[in-house]
């Protein structure tokens, strides 16, 4: 049974720049913030030490990238949440892979007691040229994940995404298959595809999957020519947005009612009426013009 007092999570919205020590301390504070407001467990976003583009971001996040388990940020992230006794979803923290050129984009998630209990590395990463001009190269210096990651924490079961992960509903279904409740989703979408499509597909992993979605963005300029749209949002299982901070940095915050989701997934059981899986053997047609 979980307590009445211990429902509450949150999204961090941020504005980061490439001042890993500046960035630190402005996590601090709106984790404080969020802790104060009751939260059980707060969402960084994605890129939060360090954001930038360009080739000075590549050299920067190999200068500043850790060992899973050793480095300045993950200690720092971990002796913040044993202080405030709230877990903490980090974003994502630059570690070491097996190319020296490139680092995992780790979404590292930290117990109440510091302890970190779940590790997931984006799997899909964002390389587009949009018809603004923007050119985005991230497998440049970013080296995909390879696994699904669902973490149990006090506020319900989660699976954890990252930004352009969105655009692939099947990692989401994969999690709701493996007893997913919450995704979180740290995120620094652009400006550009934000506007687009950053709401409607928060709500529809929310409505495909029948799981509450907390969508922690970076917003603003952040230096280097990078901007990003913020609008934080916690949804619903039902679409609904329960909480969204659009501009600037701070905390927005929702309840999680694990008894509602229950009924309401009994109400529409679709899951049970599912047909078609990744692994399905169900014939696949094309049919073809008769040209």
């Amino acid at each position: 049974m979980h307590s009445p007092f211990r429902n509450t999570v949150a999204a961090i919205q941020m504005n980061s720049g490439m001042n890993v020590s500046d960035n630190l301390q402005q996590a601090s504070v709106l984790l404080e913030q969020a802790a104060k407001q009751g939260a059980a467990l707060a969402v960084l976003p994605e890129m939060f030490p360090l954001i930038g583009q360009g080739p000075g971001l590549k050299a920067a996040r190999i200068r500043i990238q850790e060992q899973e388990g050793n480095g300045p940020i993950q200690d720092f992230i971990s002796a913040l949440a044993k202080r405030l006794k709230i877990w903490i979803i980090a974003g994502t923290i630059p570690i070491a892979s097996e190319d020296p050129t490139r680092s995992y984009a780790a979404c590292l998630v930290f117990n109440e007691d510091g302890k970190q209990v779940a590790r997931y590395d984006k799997l899909h990463l964002f390389d587009a040229a949009l018809d603004t001009g923007e050119v985005y190269r991230e497998s440049d210096s970013t080296f995909p994940g390879n696994k699904i990651v669902l973490v149990h924490t006090p506020v319900g079961k989660i699976g954890l995404g990252v930004c352009y992960d969105l655009r692939f509903p099947e990692l989401f279904r994969q999690l709701q298959h493996m007893g997913a409740e919450i995704f979180a989703v740290p995120a620094a979408f652009t400006v550009t595809t934000g506007k687009l499509h950053w709401e409607t597909l928060t709500r529809a992993i929310a409505i495909h999957n029948f799981c509450y979605v907390i969508g922690a963005g970076q917003h603003g300029l952040h230096g280097m020519g990078r901007e990003t749209y913020g609008n934080s949002i916690i949804i619903s299982p039902n679409g609904e947005v329960l909480s969204q901070l659009e501009n600037g940095i701070g905390v927005l915050t929702a309840q999680i009612d694990l008894n509602w989701l229950a009924a309401k997934r009994k109400e529409i059981p679709a899951f049970s009426h599912q047909r078609i899986f990744p692994d399905t053997d169900l014939q696949k047609v094309i049919a073809s013009p008769p040209w």
